[in-house]
């Protein structure tokens, strides 16, 4: 669903309250009311973004994993940054054989 929100004594509303609200109004637990592309108006006083509300805890599965982890049911896997994957990489790829996985690790700087 599309969210309208009007506040005129506020900057804005968190998401968090906003899906404590639709959770209220349509008795869904909190978990499974998910809002995300919140945008304030020019002016302020006005709010609109998306909201989606799920039938149960398994039907969460068709959402993306960064609104997962940003509600708290997901885990956010830990990897190195763009530029240093990339890095790695071409490293890797001026090597050949058993000297590829050294390659791809971090080279020490003197």
């Amino acid at each position: 669903m599309v969210l309208d929100v009007i506040h005129p004594a506020r900057p804005n509303v968190s998401k968090a309250e906003l899906s404590e609200k639709l959770s209220e109004m349509y008795k869904t637990p909190k978990e499974q009311c998910i809002v995300f592309g919140m945008r304030t108006a020019f002016g302020g006083g006005r709010s609109t973004g998306f909201a989606l509300i799920y039938d149960s805890r398994d039907s969460m599965k068709f959402e993306p994993k960064h609104r997962l982890v940003r509600v708290g049911l997901a885990e956010k896997t830990e990897k190195a940054s763009r530029k240093l994957r990339k890095e790695r990489k071409n490293r890797a790829k001026k090597v050949r054989g058993v000297k590829k996985t050294k390659a791809g690790e971090a080279a020490k700087k003197k």
